[in-house]
């Protein structure tokens, strides 16, 4: 409002004084809840969709096996070793291959691609987060929880971050019709370039190979 414009309303001095006050705070609320809505639909995709939404609804209920146990065994053994310097302790690595592999099959996604995004994420660190907010080992936002309509749920919890991470990607790449270097943009936020793509297909290819 203008200054001509608090003279015709007749207000005295100290009433404008806090209107232009209110007036302030108000622009400052707007542009923090503007820059703070960019940075979180800035990772992992554009905004949430209703699709995405009730897939996410249905993972945090379902629960999965190996399917093939003796596969299953030679996998963990194999991959035990690739992971033994970055997460050294025997029973914690057990534990997170066994959960990578068994969210990996349910979201019908290669575990080898799965562990090259955790290694690119959070380089397999539970507790990591982004500038941006983003948890875990697949740097899951927290605005998904409220979407779903699990705002109590942890996001270091290793099957619901694990379980969040692959019903993301694989609904990416459903929507990418099987492009993996679109999906994993869409992943990162980066849909169109190359950079992230190509760190997870390093990965891949140096680490996880089999």
């Amino acid at each position: 409002m203008s200054k001509a414009a608090y003279i015709t309303t007749g207000q005295n001095p100290l009433t404008q004084q806090r209107h232009r006050q209110n007036l302030c705070a108000k622009l400052v609320l707007a542009v923090t809840l503007a820059l703070t809505s960019s940075i979180a639909l800035a990772t992992n995709d554009a905004r949430p969709d209703p699709i995405l939404r009730q897939l996410l609804i249905d993972a945090v209920n379902e629960t999965d096996s190996f399917d093939n146990r003796f596969h299953a065994e030679v996998w963990l053994m194999d991959m035990s070793q690739r992971l033994e310097k970055t997460v050294p302790q025997r029973d914690k690595r057990i534990e997170l291959l066994k959960t990578v592999h068994q969210e990996a099959t349910r979201a019908d996604l290669p575990p080898e691609l799965v562990l090259a995004v955790i290694n690119v994420e959070s380089n397999f660190d539970r507790w990591a987060i982004s500038v941006s907010g983003a948890r875990g080992l697949m740097q899951i936002m927290p605005f998904w929880l409220k979407e779903i309509g699990r705002p109590n749920d942890n996001l270091f919890h290793l099957k619901t971050n694990l379980r969040f991470g692959c019903t993301i990607l694989r609904h990416y790449l459903d929507i990418e019709k099987g492009n993996l270097s679109r999906a994993l943009g869409r992943y990162n936020g980066s849909l169109g370039e190359m950079k992230y793509p190509n760190k997870v297909f390093d990965r891949l290819r140096q680490r996880w190979y089999r």
